[in-house]
């Protein structure tokens, strides 16, 4: 579904195609709003417009977009990071381990069952299970528009990211390997050791980095911001570099510079540079790499497969809530926000997905054949869609809740 993407382009100079971005992040946010619908959803399809397979206006590989949707797809879980109110969240800290244990477990265990189903062997569905166990916190700006970032709830949905995307990540660590070269002790217990080095490297060296760093540079916003930027990139390449992706980083290095920035200026600044510019490029080029002629010859001729493997992580997600909103006696409108926040399969999917159908063994067998990895892309697609337009809905059923809560009586 990548791959078979036409290259042909349309010339077009790089200051050109830039313009057209701008323009695309101008004008598809405010028509999304006329017609009540996420710009994320808008900019996605916008993405798949002027990408390779219709218009062909951009090139399915071209270095500066993918550097801007990865700076935006790390900014992104920056600022998620960034505004978990600590104290609260310190407070929930084990309910958000609860529910990223759930959210892992549940879509893990069905993943699992349904690649034994279509014959898969186990290797494969453990790494289909964990592709549906991760998930991608697309509809944040959402939420936070909608004022609901300090909501238990939604702290806890956001927390529980962390601990999901880990353990995923973990099973992809050791599933890998094990099709290549087998089963090592040592790399996983290498692995293991690794991760218990990097949580506090991060969380109390870059937070004592931070606090030193921001009082020297008390005067000066541009400092200041360029110490942001530069622990965001340092946390997301070390993770990087012990086999994790780097929005676990980048998510991480929010928690670690919190407090330190809280009151900066520069912190302001930073969010506005990323959601006016690098996060719409995480979403434009999410479009960029879906063909549609490849997504529909899936469809039609895989609709099973395509089904099980795009019902399942919603399905799993969905009980994983539920069991969330019953145990910590949660609202039915809370529920469902951590439910719809937890749906989008983007990032982690995306490089899990690629890397596996890449990774062969001694014969030449791949982890995941072309059909999972046509499915999965299905997935990305119909998830980044579903998740934010159910994070509207039900994030504004919320703010409506609170703000009746609010009211004198609560009339």
């Amino acid at each position: 579904m990548l791959a078979d993407i036409n290259e042909a382009t349309v010339y077009l100079p790089p200051l050109a195609r830039f313009a057209i971005a701008l323009m695309l992040f101008l004008l598809v946010p405010a028509f999304c709003k006329r017609v009540r619908l996420p710009a994320v959803v808008g900019l996605i399809a916008a993405g798949v417009l002027v990408g390779p397979s219709c218009l062909s206006v951009a090139p399915r590989h071209s270095a500066v977009a993918e550097f801007f949707a990865d700076l935006g797809k790390l900014l992104l879980m920056f600022f998620a990071g960034l505004e978990i109110e600590l104290t609260q969240f310190y407070r929930v800290r084990r309910r958000a381990l609860g529910f990223g244990l759930a959210t892992f477990a549940v879509p893990l265990v069905l993943g699992l069952g349904i690649a034994l189903l279509f014959q898969y062997n186990w290797l494969t569905g453990l790494l289909v299970g964990a592709v549906f166990a991760s998930h991608t916190l697309i509809g944040y700006p959402i939420a936070q528009r909608l004022g609901l970032i300090r909501n238990e709830a939604v702290t806890v949905a956001i927390g529980g990211t962390i601990f999901t995307d880990v353990f995923s990540l973990l099973v992809v660590a050791i599933c890998l390997p094990i099709h290549t070269s087998g089963f090592s002790h040592q790399a996983f217990l290498l692995q293991l050791l690794e991760l218990a080095i990097y949580i506090p490297a991060v969380l109390i060296g870059l937070s004592n980095a931070a606090h030193y760093l921001m009082r020297r540079l008390h005067d000066s916003k541009d400092g200041q911001l360029l110490v942001m930027l530069l622990i965001v990139v340092i946390a997301a390449v070390a993770a990087e570099a012990i086999h994790l992706e780097g929005i676990i980083g980048a998510f991480l290095a929010g928690l670690a510079v919190n407090r330190a920035v809280e009151k900066s200026a520069a912190k302001h600044d930073l969010e506005f540079l990323g959601n006016a510019l690098f996060i719409p490029a995480f979403f434009l080029t999410i479009g960029f790499m879906i063909d549609v002629r490849a997504f529909v010859d899936t469809v039609l001729h895989q609709f099973g497969l395509v089904c099980a493997l795009v019902a399942t992580p919603i399905v799993a997600k969905l009980l994983a809530s539920i069991g969330a909103q019953i145990c910590f006696a949660y609202t039915r409108s809370e529920g469902l926000m951590m439910w719809a926040l937890s749906i989008p399969h983007v990032a982690a999917t995306l490089a899990v997905t690629l890397t596996a159908f890449n990774a062969q063994d001694a014969n030449g067998n791949r982890l995941f054949d072309a059909s999972i990895r046509n499915c999965m892309l299905v997935l990305v697609v119909v998830t980044s869609i579903l998740g934010p337009v159910l994070t509207e809905v039900y994030g504004k059923r919320l703010a409506i809740e609170k703000e009746k809560r609010s009211l004198p009586n609560g009339d």
